[in-house]
This record gives structure tokens, C-alpha cells and sequence, in this order.
């Protein structure tokens, strides 16, 4: 079956495989939104316990899902793997390190007699949601705004910049869509908590932080938006190869490709109706509408950034060691194999979805920690 697809489909199949992925983990990211309403949200003690508890569930989908993202992109597209983890491994080591971080948080939190005590590692898990979110989305935004290295005739990779990737947080563009995630992550974060415990007064405030979140994400995605749709893009010559700066790239493919389009403004609009409806229609479901909304901006961003002839890791130091879906890719030997291979992924899946419905068959509540008191986060 994919033996008889040619390269540069299968190279296209497998930048939707990866998009789709790495729009699953920003979904996921209401685990990192809900850490950082540690300090805001949960008034008690026991309310605190019931957010961490909640998030304790989870957390632990969000890393697998970041690491199989990693994991798709250095199968898929080696060569952005060894550019941007190889060269700009500062940003990546700090947003591992707040991952890492958060691993130990749930851990150790609770320990008896540990040496940092559980205020410290509440602010770990504050800062793996804050931090580590505002690196990945200015990490995300370098595939639109460009990043500093060039390339050998041998595919050695030398990065231009001292700060070794962390110049992207001195960019407008990809700190705007860095706040925007963790903002957005707070929303989602909110809708979550609300649907998974069952406790008024929390419940109450999860409503509230809902629409303030959300009213905090706006001025960052409309700023994003509105470059999106005005900045240069570097488009690729598809019989050379050839990489330029062409006004107005990336307003060009959404026009170009009305799906995408179509996706992105269903998936904003799906995100408001779940505040909305959580805020002022008392429901608790708002997390499910809420986090396919997120799936649809996410596979949208990721297709700007990829398809119609776009180069989706460009170089501003030198535009013809830009990387594309083409350049970048595995040979059609090892995207056949893997493609294959994916075809496991949707039983994966729905094993993710029926340990979750029992994990979640009834919202938690304090009575339950008081039952579970031996195995608590």
C-alpha cells in the first residue's frame, strides 16, 4: 500500500503524521496550563491536593506525547532533528529541564522528610507550565520567523548565533505565540480541572479563570495572527529547490489552501464556545470542545508552516540551507517502513481512551483523597 506512494507524498503523509501529533500534545497541555493555577485557583490545602491529584492523572501523557513528537520528527525529517536539537540545544535543554523537573515534582512532592519541601516543588511544576511553554511556542514560532544556522555540503550544521536557539525568545513574533500558549494552556487547564473534580467553590473559580485566561490569550494570538498574515514567508521553487523571501507567504497559503483556513477559524471559535459555555452555561464539558479546537489551530499552524512549497525550518542566515518537508526527509525506504508502522498508532489510541474513561468514570473529590490517602501525588 504506502510502497506504492511516491517520496514526496509520503513526505507530505509524514508531516501530517507529525502535525497531528505535536497538535495532540499542545491539546495536552492543560496539564502545564493547570500547574500554573496552583497559586491562584485552589484556596485550601485540600483544594490543592485536588488539582495536583487531578493533573497527577495526566501529566505523564503530556511528556510521553512530547517525546514521541521528538521521536516522529527525528524519524520522519532527520535532518531538522540534527538542526534545531543539535544546534539550537540551548532552548531545548531548558525546556527539558523544566520537564524534568515536572517528573519530580509528582514524585517527590509529597515525600516525607524531603529537602526542598512541597512549596518548592509546586514552584517546579509552575515553572515546567510557564517556562517550559513559553520556550517550545518561541521554539514553534522559528519555523515561521527563521533561525540562525547554515549548512555544509555535508549536511554539517553550524549555528550563527552565540545563544545557541535562545535568540528566539528576543523575537516579537515568537514570544507572542510563547504567552499565547500559556495562556491558552491556563484556559485549558481550567475547562480540565472543572471537568474532572467535583468541588463548587473550585469548580466556581475554574469557570472564572476560564474567561480570564482566555481574555489574556487574545492581544498575543491577535498580534501572531496579524503577522501571520502580513510577514514574509519563505516560499521553495519547486523544480529547484530554491529558496526566497516572498511578501505576504503565509496570508498566500492560506488562501491557497481553504481547509487550512477552515480549520484554523473552527478551531478558535471551538476554544471560545468552550469558555463561553463553561463561564455562563454552567457546563463542564467545555475541556472536550476546548481541546479539539486546540487539535485544529495546532494542525493549521503546522500546514502553514509545511505545505505549498514552504520551507518549514528556514535559515536567515543563509535562505538555501532552509529546510523543507523534501530536503529534510528519510529516504523512501525507511518513510515506508514507518508509515507501516503507524498503522498501530489508532489502536495506541484508543488504549490512551479507554484507560482514560476509567481513570475518569467520576470526578474527583476530596472524599476520594481521603480514600486514596496511601497513593496521592
Amino acid at each position: 500500500m504506502f510502497g506504492q506512494l511516491a517520496l514526496n507524498q509520503l513526505q507530505q503523509l509524514w508531516w501530517l503524521i507529525a502535525s497531528v501529533v505535536g497538535a495532540l500534545f499542545l491539546m495536552l497541555t492543560f496539564v502545564q496550563g493547570g500547574q500554573t493555577l496552583l497559586f491562584s485557583v485552589p484556596q485550601t490545602p485540600q483544594e490543592k491536593m485536588l488539582v495536583i491529584n487531578s493533573l497527577g492523572r495526566k501529566w505523564e501523557l503530556t511528556f510521553t506525547t512530547l517525546v514521541l513528537f521528538g521521536g516522529a520528527l527525528f524519524a520522519a525529517f532527520p535532518l531538522f532533528y540534527a538542526t534545531s536539537f543539535g544546534g539550537a540545544y540551548w532552548v531545548w535543554i531548558l525546556i527539558l529541564f523544566t520537564f524534568i523537573g515536572q517528573a519530580v515534582s509528582y514524585e517527590y512532592r509529597r515525600k516525607p522528610g524531603n529537602l526542598l519541601g512541597a512549596r518548592a516543588y509546586e514552584t517546579f511544576l509552575f515553572i515546567n507550565g510557564s517556562v517550559g511553554l513559553l520556550l517550545i511556542g518561541a521554539a514553534v514560532g522559528t519555523f515561521f520567523t527563521g533561525s540562525n544556522f547554515s549548512l555544509s555540503g555535508y549536511n554539517l550544521v553550524t549555528w550563527q548565533h552565540p545563544l545557541r536557539g535562545l535568540e528566539a525568545a528576543f523575537n516579537p513574533f515568537n514570544v507572542a505565540l510563547g504567552l499565547f500558549l500559556v495562556f491558552h494552556a491556563r484556559v485549558l487547564g481550567a475547562l480540565y480541572l472543572l471537568n474532572n473534580i467535583d468541588h463548587d467553590a473550585l469548580n466556581r473559580r475554574c469557570r472564572q479563570s476560564s474567561l480570564i485566561n482566555l481574555l489574556l490569550a487574545l492581544p498575543f494570538l491577535l498580534f501572531v495572527l496579524f503577522r501571520l498574515v502580513t510577514m514574509d514567508g519563505y516560499a521553495v521553487a519547486p523544480q529547484t529547490g530554491v529558496v526566497t523571501l516572498e511578501a505576504g507567504k503565509y496570508l498566500g497559503n492560506l488562501l491557497a489552501m481553504p481547509l487550512v483556513f477552515g480549520l484554523l477559524l473552527v478551531g478558535l471559535l471551538l476554544v471560545v464556545w468552550a469558555v463561553i459555555a463553561a463561564r455562563f452555561r454552567d457546563s463542564r464539558r467545555g475541556i472536550w470542545a476546548g481541546g479539539l479546537g486546540t487539535v485544529l489551530v495546532a494542525l493549521a499552524l503546522f500546514s502553514l508552516a509545511g505545505y505549498n512549497n514552504t520551507a518549514f525550518y528556514p535559515s536567515k542566515f543563509d535562505l538555501q540551507s532552509s529546510l523543507t518537508i523534501y530536503n529534510a526527509s528519510s529516504s523512501h525506504y525507511t518513510l515506508t517502513v514507518m508509515s507501516y508502522v503507524a498503522l498501530a498508532v489508532p489502536f495506541v489510541l484508543a488504549y490512551i481512551a479507554y484507560f482514560w474513561r476509567l481513570m475518569d468514570a467520576r470526578p474527583l473529590t476530596i472524599e476520594q483523597l481521603d480514600e486514596q490517602s496511601h497513593d496521592l501525588y
